[in-house]
């Protein structure tokens, strides 16, 4: 996301809903919370998507998914966190604060992209802001959850697994999982017990960003390219 407000269009977290609620789109500003960019029409659902600890919206890897997932017929609704906000300002690396503040802010999120007119956001993001996502579902209910990349425990430590909430989940869950992932690969994954309604897509060779090696074949732009179309349809069945 580019730094330049002026660049956005500026609306107070009130006025937010109404704007969108009348198909609005573009880069806004949403006074007192930050940035927001609501890219594609929604054909297949409302993806809310955060961004994971360490890039924020603007990483190659946020924008080939949103756009990605625009041809599928996901509209994206992409916001930045309140610490990724100050790194950009501050020009240096800051660690992200403590999970459950960002499940709230999350949650302030989710109330600005909600009207009456719209079908209820889904949640989801990339990494921590997956983890995020998956919290607040588990605590205030979501219309469905999509997860890429999740941080099923931390690497090298498996059996630290952050999967505690999970039996809370009630709504439709879709992990999209790099087969390699040193956050929960293949092995370990499988061997979990997720809820009924979850169902995890393995991206063959894929590490914790998609990116696979080069004797596979593949490339990280395609993997995201059929994370994009599997996550259209299974949205689609719910929408």
């Amino acid at each position: 996301m580019e730094d330049n407000v002026q660049d956005y269009a500026r609306l107070m977290p009130e006025e937010a809903p109404e704007y969108l609620g009348q198909g609005g789109q573009g880069r806004l500003w949403v006074v007192g919370r930050g940035p927001l960019e609501v890219r594609g029409e929604a054909r297949h659902g409302r993806l809310l998507i955060a961004h994971g600890a360490g890039a924020g919206q603007d990483s190659t890897f946020m924008q080939r998914l949103r756009s990605a997932l625009e041809v599928q017929g996901v509209q994206t609704l992409a916001f930045e966190f309140v610490y990724m906000q100050r790194m950009r300002e501050e020009g240096r690396r800051r660690p992200p604060p403590k999970i459950d503040r960002l499940v709230d802010e999350l949650a302030g999120w989710c109330d600005i992209v909600s009207h009456p007119n719209l079908s209820p956001p889904w949640l989801g993001g990339k990494s921590m802001g997956g983890r995020a996502a998956s919290l607040l579902a588990a605590r205030d209910s979501a219309a469905g959850l999509v997860l890429c990349g999740y941080p099923f425990h931390p690497p090298g430590k498996p059996e630290k697994t952050r999967l505690a909430h999970w039996p809370l989940l009630a709504c439709p869950v879709l992990v999209m999982q790099g087969a390699r992932d040193p956050f929960g690969g293949r092995d370990e994954v499988a061997g979990y017990d997720l809820t009924s309604r979850t169902r995890v897509h393995f991206l063959e060779d894929g590490e914790h960003d998609w990116k696979p090696r080069k004797v596979s074949g593949r490339t990280q732009t395609s993997l995201i390219e059929e994370a994009a179309k599997v996550i259209g349809e299974y949205m689609a069945m719910y929408h």
